[in-house]
């Protein structure tokens, strides 16, 4: 059994949990094929997968809730209902105090649903009608109504069991997928069960990480019920998580006559008048991601206090894009964008760095130059929040989040090079490959000046000579983990300063 925290931070969530599930993400068409040929070619029942779902989410159940003793499962019609039914016969034979109710009725459950709902009835177990209202005294419900098939919105009786639970004082446990979540986009299909754990089989489903899914499953747990590895050797993954082994292949340690001039020399280009805290975010992060050298080209009116600030960096004051010239030569690396802000200056900068060919991370201001004057290039990382990809793509924030799997590779495609979608579940994707998804991170993060220093990281591993794609993706998973290490002392409050000291734990594994 592997654990996933979703919408939560923990010691142990941040530490080890996460990397030990399993790196391949699935629609819910791969992982019923997945079921098909478990069953189908390598001769296992429908009905023992579904008792093994059954006793990996008791197991589950009963460490996430150890005192709830009355519990009241909820069955639908299709084998989420079975695996609900399972659950309950387990239960009970476990010494819980358990209720059955049903959305159907039972006489109308075929296949392996039939068989565990007959199971519970011939040992001892009975099955009650829904009559809109659940148990008042039930310390743990079991959602087991709909799961992972449905693509409507949840309306009816349906509805009304699923605002009874999320109304309940009770911990809610879902099986497979809350009911309500769309099991491939994140989306809620109406109304959705707002979970305290789900447990999910077989394969991950990308639903569970995208949109605002993760709000509903509480604390995600993963049970591969001993399919075999075979059964998924030839289905292609929607998504794939970064794991640890990508960040230690990434990071080895430095050779013990390495110099600065290995690690390369990052420019940041930014820091519009009056917006100098940007580029020190950037520049800083740039440092303690591992970069030799970093640059920072900048209004001049902050030079002197960006040296003051941060004695390690080197600030040049830039009146117009031909100052840009002795710096650029100098580069490696460019991090553009960081307080670069829309005024004329601004523009000129964007005219001297759009032409520039070395490799590159474009942020803020920088991607809304490149939304006016759109270009491809292949060397540069694109890092836009949901606000930035919507003018990028021309539409809205809520068309972005409502598929965000199809924003980042739109963005991709149109734009060159690698595309990261920041956000709940950071996406990235590159040129024909699978995009990647990012599981760490917490919601302490949504304050400003992270971007700031995601752009820093990015560059940094680029100068160290990463590529582009693996720059982005062990960048992403550093910040995200750096700032989960820092709300260890909690979230709320959480600024983007205090990752940069937690920087070093994380990119030296």
């Amino acid at each position: 059994m592997d654990i996933v925290n979703v919408g939560t931070v923990s010691r142990d969530s941040i530490i080890a949990p996460m990397q030990t599930m399993p790196i391949n993400i699935y629609s819910v068409a791969s992982v019923r094929e997945i079921d098909r040929t478990a069953i189908e070619d390598y001769g296992i029942p429908g009905y023992t997968l579904m008792t093994r779902a059954g006793e990996a989410a008791l197991r589950a159940a009963r460490r996430r809730f150890p005192d709830a003793k009355r519990w009241q499962v909820i069955c639908g019609a299709g084998n989420n209902g079975g695996d609900g039914y399972v659950v309950a016969r387990l239960a009970a034979n476990d010494g819980m105090l358990v209720s059955v109710v049903s959305m159907v009725d039972p006489r109308s459950l075929a296949g392996d649903a039939a068989t565990a709902c007959e199971d519970f009835v011939a040992e001892g177990g009975v099955v009650m009608p829904w009559d809109g209202e659940c148990d008042d005294e039930a310390e743990l419900l079991v959602d087991a109504i709909l799961g992972s098939g449905l693509e409507r919105e949840v309306g009816g009786e349906f509805a009304k069991a699923v605002a009874a639970i999320n109304e309940h004082s009770a911990g809610v446990l879902s099986l497979d997928v809350p009911t309500g979540i769309n099991a491939d986009t994140g989306a809620t299909l109406g109304c959705a069960v707002k979970a305290d754990l789900t447990v999910t089989f077989v394969g991950l489903k990308a639903g569970l990480f995208l949109d605002c899914a993760p709000d509903y499953c509480g604390e995600l747990r993963y049970d591969g019920l001993d399919v075999p590895d075979e059964c998924r050797a030839g289905v292609k993954p929607e998504l794939r998580r970064i794991d640890d082994a990508l960040m230690r292949d990434a990071l080895p340690p430095r050779r013990r006559t390495a110099h600065k001039g290995d690690f390369g020399h990052v420019l940041v280009i930014g820091g519009g008048e009056g917006m100098p805290g940007a580029v020190c975010l950037c520049g800083e992060a740039a440092l303690r991601a591992g970069a030799g050298l970093v640059s920072i080209a900048t209004a001049p009116a902050h030079a002197a206090f960006i040296a003051a600030s941060r004695p390690e960096l080197m600030p040049h004051g830039v009146r117009e894009a031909a100052d840009l010239e002795p710096l650029l030569q100098k580069a490696d690396v460019i991090a553009f964008g960081p307080g670069l802000g829309r005024s004329k200056w601004a523009r000129s900068l964007f005219e001297a760095v759009v032409a520039d060919a070395r490799p590159a991370v474009w942020d803020a201001d920088a991607l809304y130059w490149l939304a006016r004057q759109p270009n491809r290039a292949d060397a540069r990382v694109i890092t836009p929040h949901p606000g930035e990809a919507g003018a990028l793509l021309k539409l809205s924030t809520a068309d972005i989040q409502s598929d965000r799997l199809s924003a980042v590779r739109a963005l991709q495609q149109q734009f060159g090079g690698i595309a990261v979608l920041k956000g709940s579940g950071s996406l990235i994707s590159s040129a024909g490959g699978i995009p990647s998804i990012c599981t760490s991170g917490n919601p302490g993060m949504a304050s400003a000046g992270m971007g700031d220093v995601l752009t820093g990281v990015i560059a940094a591993l680029l100068a160290g000579g990463r590529s582009p794609e693996q720059a982005a993706l062990v960048g992403v998973e550093a910040h995200a983990r750096a700032g989960d290490m820092a709300a260890l002392r909690g979230q709320r409050g959480l600024i983007a300063s205090d990752l940069l000291l937690e920087l070093r734990a994380v990119i030296n594994p």
